[in-house]
């Protein structure tokens, strides 16, 4: 039997960071780290305090208004920046063992999202911040103006425990490229992965109080959020959290950056052959088990292929196996907390009862006795009105609906309250671009399930508002200032 890799050199685990480096907690207590694959304790770590957050948001606040971060160049702090992604690559390996400890995620998967897309993410917003125009002159009726970009201010950067490292590059670093302070807010599920992260800041040495780490719980989080020394809240995570955020930060009109879950439709039009479907498409609703939020949860397919979609896609369904994440013969460890388990178990009885059928999976894996596990499940006969095809599970469940034609499979694919990503899966490009202009959705990809982490990324409808990722990504983090040179409308 496989057996669960050692714990690494971690740092820090009964510290915090703050403003740069270790210290002493201010008043909290040491918490269990426990590994969803067996249940089983792998460490302890300091839970961070209020008082630690009041001492994090001082340390960002005072080094925005007097500290040299805001007022370096963008070429000075990307080159700060580089020298935080050479010492995150240094950790991959340690990165990816403590995330499949403390979420589940398979080495494979860690490789593939953080050795692999990540680093390409954070290296292209490097490249982005030198490449784009932080000041720009303008001419115009009215006068000439120079229009500069400026850092908002101290950000609270709230991650999630499905992509603690890849986050880096989409949320944080574009942060810091804008001039901003950051206090990183990973998921309490994230203690291991966080503390690495820390260290590796530590060694890039930027100046004192611009990055605090706290893997902080529910509370904590809820005061920072309301913290009148943090001018930003940017937030990975679901609708409901990003509901509380809004209001929590609305006194105050703190600016918010929402990327939330999504209910992805993926479209098979009829010209789309299997073959090539599959692959990618298994992909995009199968990662990390559903955990993941442009998953395609829902796919639509016309009526005269329905058996036949239900057959290939079944099939693959059941030849996933799921066991030990540690164990290179399976595609799936567990689900990486206890509560995502319970959610898809319970959501997938409430299908039944709405009339939905299991195809494949619907069930906790029979001989995985200790764990949060749960397996890869194909629903048919679904529809659109159903819970499980409205509302995100964030585990491995999908439903196939069946369409009329591509206009009734586009309102389908509309008929919900989120828009972060669909597919459309066709032989015809002019099908594709006319499909992918009428779903409302922030991304849309064509004979793919994926989506580009160094465009512009994020949702309509409730899916969140901002964008993620490209240039647009880093000047999210900025106000717009106007520097009238000469005319006015006074003039006019």
């Amino acid at each position: 039997m496989a057996v669960r890799p050692a714990l690494p050199t971690i740092p820090g685990l009964d510290k915090v960071f703050i403003g740069g480096r270790w210290q002493e907690s201010r008043g909290g207590g040491l918490v269990d780290v426990i590994c969803p694959a067996d249940e089983e304790v792998v460490a302890q770590v300091m839970d961070p305090s209020i008082a630690d957050a009041d001492a994090a948001a001082l340390a960002a606040h005072q080094a925005f208004d007097t500290g040299p971060w805001a007022r370096m160049s963008v070429q000075d702090r990307a080159t700060v920046c580089e020298r935080l992604a050479d010492a995150i690559e240094k950790r991959l390996g340690l990165l990816n063992t403590a995330w499949l400890l403390e979420a589940g995620a398979p080495i494979a998967h860690g490789e593939m999202i953080n050795s692999g897309a990540g680093t390409m993410i954070w290296r292209n917003a490097i490249a982005q911040a030198r490449a784009a125009k932080f000041e720009e002159r303008r001419s115009g009726p009215l006068g000439e103006a120079v229009i500069i970009h400026e850092p908002i201010g101290s950000v609270l950067a709230v991650l999630t425990y499905n992509g603690p490292v890849v986050l880096m590059g989409m949320k944080v670093i574009p942060a810091l490229l804008a001039g901003c302070t950051v206090l990183i807010k990973p998921a309490p599920e994230s203690p291991l992965t966080s503390r690495l992260i820390a260290d590796a800041i530590e060694e890039a040495d930027f100046p004192e109080g611009v990055v605090s780490v706290l893997a902080a719980g529910t509370a904590v989080t809820q005061h920072l959020v309301e913290h009148p020394l943090i001018d930003m809240i940017a937030l990975t995570g679901g609708t409901a959290i990003a509901v509380d955020v809004v209001k929590r930060s609305a006194a105050r009109l703190a600016r918010t950056a929402l990327e939330l879950g999504g209910k992805s439709p993926a479209i098979i039009a009829d010209d789309a052959p299997l073959e090539t479907v599959l692959p990618t498409l298994m992909d995009g609703m199968t990662g990390f088990l559903g955990q993941v939020c442009v998953c395609r949860s829902r796919v639509l397919v016309s009526e005269r292929r329905y058996e036949e979609v239900i057959d290939a896609f079944g099939s693959a369904f059941r030849d996933l196996k799921v066991g030990l994440p540690w164990d290179s013969d399976v595609d799936f460890g567990p689900l990486a907390v206890k509560r995502g388990r319970d959610r898809a178990e319970a959501m997938v009885q409430r299908a039944r009862e709405q009339g939905a059928e299991v195809v494949a999976g619907g069930r906790r894996p029979a001989h995985m006795n200790r764990g949060w596990y749960y397996e890869p499940t194909l629903l048919r006969n679904v529809t659109n009105d159903m819970e499980i095809a409205q509302e995100e599970v964030f585990g491995p469940v999908i439903g196939v609906i069946a369409y009329r034609d591509l206009d009734h499979a586009i309102d389908i694919a509309n008929d919900s309250k989120f828009g972060l990503a669909s597919s459309i899966y066709t032989a015809d490009p002019d099908v594709a671009m006319n499909v992918a202009r009428r779903i409302r959705s922030g991304g849309v990809a064509v004979n793919n399930a994926g989506v580009s982490l160094t465009e512009p990324f994020g949702g309509f409808k409730q899916s969140g508002w901002g964008r993620e990722c490209g240039v647009e990504g880093i000047f999210e983090f900025t106000d717009t200032k106007q520097v009238l040179l000469s005319g006015s409308y006074l003039n006019a």
